[in-house]
């Protein structure tokens, strides 16, 4: 092997051990994706064309799930035992030009291999002539969770975003109902309601144009379902105001087609395509972040990123540490009554060959106390792909930098670091970012238990394993790369 060829495999090999996974693996190409779906405990998404993806554990997704109709960009909802899809059947560039139709079909299952798998005849609700200052594609379903009653926006740039209301029991349009203008200057809309709250999210920008397209996610917020949508200094996005949710990010340019996943208290996902991943030949691929609320606002949070960190406890903000004697640095370190004259020298941080052979060589128990930049507090996070993952991220191995002692959970539901990591179910952990943009750290197993179970801080300085409460501190944690 010449010297280039060295240099090229070395690279490779570099930019394999330190580029962070920041996508969905398999094959996760969608373009306009639904919102994601759970059903017979797998995970489904449609996008334009009558296909879709399907994944086992929301981490993994590949080809597989069924649509009739093609058309573009639909949605889905379940009500009761059933789903309900809504897509656009043409238009918006489809080669229809303006003239497109909004339909509806019911299903009570996802999964092309159930004997329940069996579509309904589509079912129109609303079009548009080409002419008139609308394009009917790009449909967004609402079940408002105050009344149960069933709403649907749709639309792009050409004209008006428009709001039907639909009967929850058959899928059609409510009788006499009017078409209502509540947005302009974006497409793809989808609509959320929070806390008192209506959101219209909306997709702005260019689509279409692989890395070239400027897509991305914008909303305003209302006390009525039928808006006006406000954003937040005050424009209406009737007249084109919005509040940033997400645009471009690393490799994933141009962000649409809004989805939101409630995982459960406190931990939300958001769902939507990247027109292009330059890491995967600028393809449209499926993305999925964390959802923050902040002041009220939804934002798109961070895909946890690799590394080696202080895990930080939000009850008082102490550190996760190994259960080990205090190693004082040497030299003199007092403060005081100093000889302002004699040379300056930096002192370097405690090093884990100087303290390492003081510790025990089986297994360490854990701790949280007062954060001093000590080996003992440093903990490096690394992915396991191969270990598979959940909504919107791989499990992680959590050990002391430099070493291979992994974080683990114990039988009795506490926690401890065992000498090796093995890749036992354990010592795995999922992290999620909180809506209040905090973390939960989660096992992927208790050993001998079905419990689900995360790391709180049970006291200052007693960490353990306890159901999750988004209501208390105890329950939430911050990685600080200090």
């Amino acid at each position: 092997m010449n010297l280039l060829h060295k240099i090229s495999a070395l690279t490779a090999l570099l930019f394999m051990y330190f580029t962070t996974v920041t996508a969905q693996i398999g094959k996760p190409f969608i373009h306009d994706p639904s919102t994601i779906m759970e059903s017979d405990g797998k995970y489904y998404t449609f996008g334009t064309g009558g296909g879709g993806l399907i994944s086992e554990d929301g981490w993994t997704w590949n080809g597989g799930a069924e649509r009739p109709g093609g058309g573009a960009a639909p949605d889905a909802v379940k009500i009761g035992d059933r789903y309900l899809v809504v897509y656009g059947a043409t238009g918006g560039g489809l080669g229809g030009g303006h003239n497109g139709r909004i339909l509806t079909m019911w299903n009570k299952t996802l999964d092309p291999n159930s004997p329940d798998f069996k579509f309904t005849d589509p079912i129109l609700v609303a079009q548009s002539d080409g002419v008139e200052d609308n394009d009917a594609i790009d449909p967004g379903l609402l079940l408002d969770p105050n009344d149960g009653r069933l709403w649907c926006s749709y639309g792009t740039y050409f004209g008006f975003i428009r709001l039907i209301e639909l009967d929850p029991n058959t899928g059609e349009r409510i009788e006499g109902n009017e078409a209502i203008d509540i947005a302009i200057d974006c497409e793809a809309t989808d609509l959320e309601y929070r806390d008192g709250w209506y959101y219209l999210l909306g997709t702005h920008g260019t689509c279409c144009d692989g890395a070239n397209s400027t897509y991305n996610i914008v909303v305003g917020r209302s006390k009525q379902v039928t808006g006006p949508y406000i954003d937040n200094m005050g424009r209406e996005m009737l007249k084109g105001g919005g509040k940033l949710v997400i645009a471009a990010r690393d490799t994933h340019i141009g962000p649409g087609h809004f989805g939101r996943t409630i995982v459960e208290e406190g931990v939300e996902k958001m769902s939507c395509h990247f027109e292009a991943d330059l890491e995967q030949s600028a393809r449209s691929v499926l993305g999925i972040r964390p959802l923050l609320w902040k002041d009220g606002w939804p934002v798109a949070g961070d895909l946890f990123k690799e590394g080696t960190y202080k895990i930080e406890s939000e009850r008082r903000g102490y550190s996760l540490e190994l259960k080990v004697d205090f190693v004082r640095m040497p030299g003199r370190m007092r403060g005081f009554n100093r000889d302002v004259d004699e040379p300056i020298i930096t002192v370097p941080n405690q090093k884990l060959d100087e303290v390492i052979n003081t510790w025990p060589e089986g297994n360490i128990g854990v701790r949280i106390g007062d954060y001093m930049v000590r080996p003992h507090q440093r903990w490096t996070i690394t992915a396991v792909p191969e270990a598979g993952g959940y909504l919107g991220g791989p499990f992680y191995k959590i050990t002391i930098e430099g070493t291979n002692r992994a974080l683990a959970a114990t039988s009795d539901a506490e926690v401890v670091t065992v000498p090796n990591f093995t890749g036992a179910a354990e010592q795995l952990w999922r992290i999620d970012q909180l809506t209040d943009g905090t973390y939960r750290i989660m096992p992927k197993e208790v050993p001998n238990s079905n419990d689900k179970y995360a790391l709180v801080s049970s006291g200052d300085s007693t960490p353990t394993l306890a159901k999750f409460d988004m209501s208390s501190d105890n329950s939430k944690w911050n990685f600080r790369n200090h």
